[in-house]
């Protein structure tokens, strides 16, 4: 017997696809059929790559085919699945209500005190007349809540506009949200990209922030899922990148300050704060040690065509401030009291130069980085 396509067209457009009422030919699954002989070789194309699924399209192919065509034909059929884009996180784009500006402290490396400099920045901007906010994004390292003197406490949930929000806890006239309010202290967060993503998500939109000059945003070192969630989630208004004098942190800040300055980023970057840039003791408070190198973060700055926002000093009083939560820029008038205070003027320059020249960030659309390097 003489097999034609016509034929075999005919019986498969009666197979149905399983999980919808349209056959198998009019959903374009069948991509190709051969015939050699009383041979029928069918090539099908499918979303679905698990075993039942193919074993019931399969067998409901043979039994057409033998009912409708011929009942001792040699049937093969041969699955290839779609390959489905990967995916990532991404946290729908759009500007936070009564937020003005967001801000990204962003370091390569751990240790150079990043969640220092935002804690003291916040501080300082609410100590000029601000209305600030801290978002501790730093979610397998949260210590934004003992920086702030919140160690224990919990939000509370409050309903606004017939929708349960997370109200921040507040300190020093700061706003906070962080992962460590909801974590115990000595509980390791363990989290994959995704679900790392998920919180930060959380601690933006489900809380309700109310109206803020600038909302600050404590990211983990390095450049990964976290910054793009972020980048991906809000237009940032500017990054501040944070690091030592030090070669290996400032190689790292290098690849921070490129990655936003990725065109499929371009968040632009305020400047570098160069930490722990040299240190002076008391009983010598003329000298200065150059501990970490001199003038890194300087060097750096020039190199990228971007401003040095501060050279804050390497103090003992700075890490016992955090430990205690109490911020060191509430330390008057001492040498790193004034110089965090001066970074958050500058910040504040920066800020309005950048929104004066410059149209608002847009929220990256693309949903994952392929390609993408930030070396």
């Amino acid at each position: 017997m003489n097999i034609s396509t016509k034929q075999i067209e005919d019986a498969l457009s009666e197979v149905k696809v399983p999980e919808g009422d349209k056959s198998i030919w009019e959903s374009g699954i069948v991509k190709n059929i051969q015939i050699f002989g009383k041979e029928v070789v069918l090539d099908l194309e499918i979303n679905n790559p698990t075993l039942q699924y193919k074993k019931r399209i399969e067998v409901d192919c043979l039994k057409i085919i033998h009912n409708k065509v011929y009942k001792k034909a040699i049937i093969k059929v041969n699955f290839s699945v779609i390959q489905q884009e990967e995916k990532t996180n991404i946290i729908k784009g759009k500007e936070i209500p009564g937020v003005k500006n967001i801000i990204a402290i962003s370091s390569g490396k751990g240790g150079v005190g990043k969640s220092t400099i935002t804690a003291n920045l916040a501080v300082a901007l609410s100590d000029l007349g601000y209305k600030v906010g801290v978002v501790d994004a730093d979610i397998y390292g949260p210590s934004m809540h003992i920086m702030f003197d919140l160690e224990g406490s919990v939000p509370k949930t409050i309903e606004v506009n017939g929708k349960s929000k997370i109200k921040p806890l507040e300190n020093y006239g700061v706003k906070l949200l962080s992962i460590g309010f909801f974590a115990q202290s000595q509980q390791a967060v363990v989290w994959r990209g995704p679900m790392a993503s998920k919180a930060l998500n959380q601690l933006i939109w489900d809380a309700n922030w109310g109206e803020l000059d600038y909302l600050l945003i404590d990211l983990p070192p390095g450049t990964g899922d976290i910054h793009l969630s972020l980048v991906q989630s809000i237009p940032v208004t500017g990054a501040v990148v944070v690091s030592t004098p030090q070669a290996i942190a400032l190689a790292d800040a290098k690849k921070g300050v490129n990655m936003f300055q990725l065109e499929t980023i371009n968040v632009p970057v305020l400047g570098i704060v160069e930490n722990m840039a040299y240190f002076t003791p008391e009983e010598f408070p003329n000298n200065k040690y150059y501990i970490f190198g001199k003038e890194g973060a300087k060097e750096l700055a020039e190199q990228m065509n971007i401003d040095l926002l501060a050279e804050i000093p390497l103090v003992q009083s700075v890490r016992e401030a955090s430990d205690i939560g109490r911020p060191a820029v509430l330390q008057g008038s001492t040498d790193v009291a004034i110089a965090l205070s001066n970074l958050a003027k500058k910040v504040i320059e920066k800020i309005e130069t950048r929104n004066s020249e410059l149209e608002k960030t847009k929220v990256v659309e693309t949903s994952h980085t392929k390609g993408c390097s930030t070396n």
